[in-house]
């Protein structure tokens, strides 16, 4: 329950974030401070998501610190850009809080965010805060991209690719609900706290793409999501997985948690790994896991099938 009187004035706070966002922008006509941000027109076309991320849902403070769950929010809209194959540019922040939050809480939330919109080379031009029962924090991350990949784009006889393993934060989020602590969860819980992503990465791996998502429910989820709009079936085999060079230290890792491997690579949600499916030579590092065949739904090779995943409403 929230107190009577915040420990910081609103406008205190949004002092010291607008200093934190502060970033010499040639595209940034008017940034914070005025009713609405100002910016140049695009080169091409403009690509735009927002995510809504509610304390207890998506985040808790016990377990991750403010700067990790600022990362975290930001890393998970940037990769909805990078997943339609464009670059994020511009950031617009709303948060609630309880007015309870510790002023340098708060501003780490912001730090968070500007460290991962400074990776990608997008700045934070604007917002909104309010007061509320719970912390939330929505952001919109605002993007350019030449021509749009879509879910729908994937063709019969394309090969389907991971930028990465997929499963590290749905064992990490097992470690911290069972207060696994020992150095060998470590890892696991970095990449639950902080997903890795890497937005170059991301960019490179797109090329040469007919469909691609960003896995943020789960593979089964978005794979499913992919087919159903292509019309096609997405036949994956198990057995590719185990090529990986971390899946045997990820699968010790699921063994000493009492999990099955692939139900945490199956159904394991906020890896925000991109899936892809190309025609063309796989791009570096690139993780082959199946094939687009005539049909329609998954088939699942050589595994039973998992729990779909994570889901807001069930």
């Amino acid at each position: 329950m929230a107190s009577g009187k915040a420990k910081w004035s609103e406008r205190e706070l949004i002092r010291n974030i607008s200093e934190i966002f502060a970033e010499a922008n040639s595209d940034v006509i008017v940034g914070i401070g005025d009713d609405a941000a100002v910016v140049a027109p695009p080169n091409g076309n403009l690509v735009v998501t927002t995510d809504m991320f509610v304390e207890g849902v998506h985040f808790r403070q016990d377990w991750s610190s403010p700067k990790q769950i600022g990362r975290k929010v930001a890393i998970a809209n940037l990769a909805d850009i990078y997943a339609m194959g464009g670059r994020p540019k511009f950031m617009t922040v709303a948060m609630s809080a309880t007015g309870d939050e510790e002023l340098e809480w708060m501003l780490d939330i912001a730090r968070g965010i500007a460290e991962e919109a400074h990776k990608v080379g997008a700045q934070v031009i604007g917002g909104d805060l309010s007061k509320s029962e719970q912390i939330t924090i929505t952001i919109t991350v605002i993007g350019e991209c030449q021509e749009p990949i879509l879910r729908s784009g994937a063709q019969v006889g394309d090969q389907i690719y991971l930028s990465d393993l997929t499963g590290w934060s749905a064992a990490g989020l097992k470690a911290l609900q069972t207060a696994r602590t020992e150095p060998s969860f470590k890892e696991a819980i970095g990449r639950h706290q902080v997903p890795l992503f890497d937005g170059k990465v991301a960019e490179v791996f797109s090329i040469g793409a007919n469909s691609l998502c960003d896995i943020s429910d789960s593979l089964m989820i978005q794979a499913e999501q992919m087919a159903e709009a292509s019309g096609v079936c997405f036949e994956i085999d198990a057995h590719h997985f185990e090529k990986h060079s971390d899946f045997a230290r990820f699968s010790q890792i699921a063994n000493e948690l009492g999990v099955s491997t692939f139900e945490l690579i199956l159904s394991g949600g906020e890896d925000h790994v991109l899936m892809m499916t190309s025609s063309s030579s796989p791009p570096l590092n690139a993780l082959r896991i199946g094939q687009v065949q005539r049909g329609s739904g998954i088939k699942l090779l050589h595994v039973d099938t998992p729990q779909a995943g994570w889901q807001h409403f069930k």
